[in-house]
């Protein structure tokens, strides 16, 4: 199985042409700026649309309509919303931790968990501070999934392996701080893993 990941596109998923052929796509959030309602729309009539067999998503901290909806009404069934949920793909289970929700729910038999949240010490430093979640990273040394995705910390896009355990920045964007809102694309390469 062949996954791409991508993550914080903030509005310009339109400016993503010609990805990688996958299996499997899955956004770690943020694909919205301002967490509106026309926003989340305009980015899942983009998911929807795209050449992939399954489709998963989890919601970041700009996509603020969605952190308290549990599923999504009408999306095709190879579109994957995971709000602290998971599915199973090819013999894969994929889990979805919710934005701001409690890392204690992930499941022991993950295999690919998809979160927002960087863990603590882990492709989570920008501007000289490290800014990962310290609960999440105790749960996934306890879990051990196989590979953990997530962006929201823009300045650090990078793969690392600790533990056995694939961790994955995939923050497309690089944010221009002179003005609030400002991304550019495209500073990285989207990420393709086989599993």
């Amino acid at each position: 199985m062949k996954i791409l990941q991508i993550s914080d596109t903030h509005n310009k998923h339109h400016l993503l042409v010609n990805l990688p052929a996958a299996d499997v796509i899955v956004h770690c959030g943020d694909f919205t700026e301002h967490g509106t309602e026309k926003e989340v729309l305009d980015f899942l009539n983009w998911f929807i649309t795209l050449p992939y067999k399954h489709k998963i998503f989890v919601t970041g901290n700009h996509d603020t309509c969605l952190w308290d909806a549990k599923d999504i009404e009408d999306l095709p069934k190879n579109v994957h919303f995971l709000q602290d949920s998971e599915c199973k793909i090819e013999g894969i289970t994929f889990f979805g931790l919710a934005y701001n929700h409690s890392e204690q729910v992930i499941p022991p038999d993950a295999d690919v968990l998809v979160s927002h949240e960087p863990p603590f010490m882990i492709l989570d430093k920008d501007n000289n501070i490290h800014w990962g979640n310290a609960d999440l990273k105790k749960k996934i040394l306890e879990v051990k999934p196989r590979y953990h995705y997530f962006g929201h910390i823009h300045g650090a896009y990078g793969t690392e392996k600790h533990h056995g355990i694939v961790f994955s920045n995939a923050a497309l964007f690089y944010e221009s701080f002179q003005m609030e809102g400002n991304f550019h694309l495209l500073k990285y390469k989207p990420k393709i893993f086989v599993l």
